[in-house]
């Protein structure tokens, strides 16, 4: 047994003496994921809402911060970044502009579509969003070094269940949490 333990080793060691003819190495792996991102949701959902946003509006408001000035994205391309349907991203739209976080304008290269511009006003949350929730992130991670946690990104990565512009596994399946 490792010189730590943790919840998680409890749990495997209970369930490896009640089912000795199983393989637990998965459970030893993902529910710390799964505990991981349990934190993580708490911290974003925190640092959302010191910044007066729901992780939805920053959802949306982080696809426009980052395309870049003059923040601007067509409803279809957020319904590909945030992956919700369209019904939805009307909606989240309508609501972010009764907010004045973001205004419609008419897309000069198709006059019949329409774009989504973030607001100065989106700009200011999503910007103090981002920054409260990487500090936040980094307590998360502030157990490991620079160099652990590096090597724990990229075999994250590896196990990467989705790759951009290509929908992923889970395409048609809603967004839990953000993406910053």
């Amino acid at each position: 047994m490792p010189a730590q333990t943790d919840e998680v080793d409890l749990i495997v060691e209970s369930w490896e003496r009640e089912r000795p003819d199983l393989d637990f190495a998965p459970l030893r792996v993902l529910s710390r994921v799964d505990r991981l991102s349990r934190h993580l949701d708490r911290a974003r959902r925190s640092a959302f809402a010191d910044s007066g946003l729901e992780a939805w509006e920053f959802d949306v408001l982080a696809s426009l911060r980052r395309a870049g000035a003059p923040y601007t994205l067509s409803p279809k391309r957020l319904l590909t970044q945030t992956l919700v349907s369209s019904g939805t991203m009307t909606n989240r739209i309508d609501r972010l502009y009764s907010r004045g976080l973001v205004r419609r304008e008419t897309d000069p290269n198709d006059g019949r579509g329409i774009l989504v511009v973030m607001t100065g006003a989106g700009l200011a949350a999503v910007d103090s969003a981002i920054a409260a929730l990487l500090e936040a992130e980094a307590v998360l991670l502030s157990a490991i070094s620079e160099e652990d946690q590096a090597a724990l990104s990229a075999l994250l990565r590896r196990l990467s269940l989705d790759a951009p512009e290509s929908g992923g596994a889970d395409a048609g399946a809603p967004a839990e949490t953000p993406a910053p």
